[in-house]
């Protein structure tokens, strides 16, 4: 091969990354490379990273193999140790260009080839330049990286280190580059965004800086937000989503558990009642507002009672596109040491919760299809479309990275199905974007209901 492949796993802030690793190292002049982001939120996550980097080893013999990403900044030496890696780096670090100058060379020790700073010392976020987002029809944008917070179940703030967040100056230059580039639609990511601007001067919220984007910027045509978490939403956001229809009428919230108990052994900032007040309060604010969720199956000490709380709030929330987490302990989180439930009890307990998920999603597309009228979507790819919240409609002649107006005839379980009304809305993609990038979730394939988006999803 030649030029730099990247291939990521996990979260939307990581797609974003990827994008600024591969520009930092192709300006390094690295060449026949590839680079791998992780994610280190499941332990499958972590074996399904290393079990895609011995298979680009034999695909690529001679290429440099360089792993980053939140699995590589949490346990270096388990990716150092592996022969089919050349190189391992921090988070703070694979978005600069002198890092990639500096890789080790080819065959040296283990302890040689780590390049993994203390991630609780970075105290700032650069803000990153990228002119596309390869491969995608919606672009990302960082405005916050790492989490104050410590659930008792996840290793990301060592991965991520202490909250931090990118200037708003910066994050509009961003924006504003992107929409020239031809984007209509753009998500604003972060680790824990809902905590955006509290190291900033003045502390201006997520909201705040939401409705700044949108008042700077009115060439661009959609605003999503990436994960939340509802607990922290400030009345600058809500009021948008009351009367900004370019913010997309779609949340994804970081609910993880239904039972009270669990989610103060979870050591969550929320209760149950706060989250089904939050969806009742948008939807009254904002009627067919859509919601996606995390929920965590076989927490330990999970009982039966308490997991039938989590099926019940799939309801109680109305939400329609579930992702599903089987608990899997990470060393040296609390919850590692906390008595465990058998793994066959948590996968069919997950299985349970994807099986409701899938029952809320096909419910959602019915009552979709059964109000029909015409929606503005963004096309994914050639006949795949998006609607405002968020649900996918096949829309055959609707061209990728264009908005189309889009009339729902019906649905075929999986998706809505429609027609163009008119001729299709805004330009075409300006798609500035080189290289090669491979997307990967640690789920295997998209399934409705379930939350193994594709790649194309926010």
């Amino acid at each position: 091969m030649s030029g730099v492949k990247v291939v990521t796993f996990g979260c939307r802030l990581n797609t974003f990354e990827s994008e600024t690793m591969r520009k930092a190292a192709e300006t390094a002049g690295l060449n026949n490379a590839v680079l791998v982001n992780t994610c280190a939120v499941t332990a499958d996550a972590v074996r399904q990273a290393r079990q895609t980097i011995r298979r680009l080893r034999r695909d690529n013999p001679h290429a440099r193999i360089v792993v980053s990403g939140c699995a590589a900044q949490t346990e270096p030496e388990t990716f150092a140790g592996m022969d089919e890696v050349d190189a391992v780096i921090g988070n703070d670090a694979k978005g600069e260009a002198a890092t990639y100058r500096k890789l080790p060379d080819f065959g040296v020790s283990q302890s040689e080839k780590i390049r993994v700073n203390d991630i609780m010392a970075v105290r700032e976020t650069a803000p990153q330049m990228i002119e596309a987002v390869a491969g995608h029809a919606r672009a990302f944008v960082q405005v916050q990286n790492g989490c104050d917070h410590r659930c008792t179940f996840c290793v990301i703030p060592y991965g991520r280190g202490n909250s931090r967040s990118v200037p708003m100056g910066a994050v509009v230059d961003q924006i504003r580059t992107l929409v020239e580039n031809g984007y209509q639609e753009v998500v604003i990511t972060g680790v824990d965004a809902t905590s955006y601007g509290a190291d900033l001067p003045g502390r201006p919220s997520l909201g705040t800086l939401a409705r700044t984007i949108l008042n700077q910027i009115p060439e661009l045509q959609r605003l999503r937000l990436s994960s939340i978490d509802s607990i922290e939403v400030d009345d600058a956001l809500m009021d948008l989503i009351a009367d900004e229809p370019r913010f997309m009428p779609y949340l994804h919230l970081s609910l993880q558990h239904g039972d009270d108990m669990i989610l103060k052994r979870m050591k969550r900032r929320h209760s149950r009642d706060d989250a089904v007040s939050f969806c009742r309060t948008v939807r009254d604010l904002r009627p067919g507002f859509a919601f996606g969720a995390d929920l965590i199956a076989g927490f330990p000490t999970e009982t039966e009672e308490m997991f039938a709380r989590s099926l019940e709030i799939i309801e109680a929330c109305g939400i329609s596109f579930l992702h599903v987490f089987p608990y899997s302990p990470r060393e040296g989180t609390p919850a590692a040491r906390m008595p465990q439930l058998d793994r066959g009890l948590i996968k069919t307990r997950a299985a349970r919760l994807r099986d409701s998920g899938e029952k809320a999603y096909r419910a959602h597309l019915g009552e979709m299809a059964r109000t029909g009228g015409i929606h503005s979507a963004l096309v994914e790819f050639s006949g795949i479309a998006r609607t405002e919240n968020f649900t996918p409609v096949v829309a055959p002649g609707a061209p990728k990275g264009q908005m189309a107006l889009i009339r729902v005839t019906g649905q075929d379980g999986e998706r809505l199905t429609g027609e163009l009304a008119e001729g299709p809305v805004g330009g075409e993609l300006g798609g500035k974007a080189g290289g090669q990038r491979v997307a990967l979730s640690h789920d295997a394939a998209w399934q409705p209901g379930l939350s193994a988006l594709p790649a194309s999803s926010i």
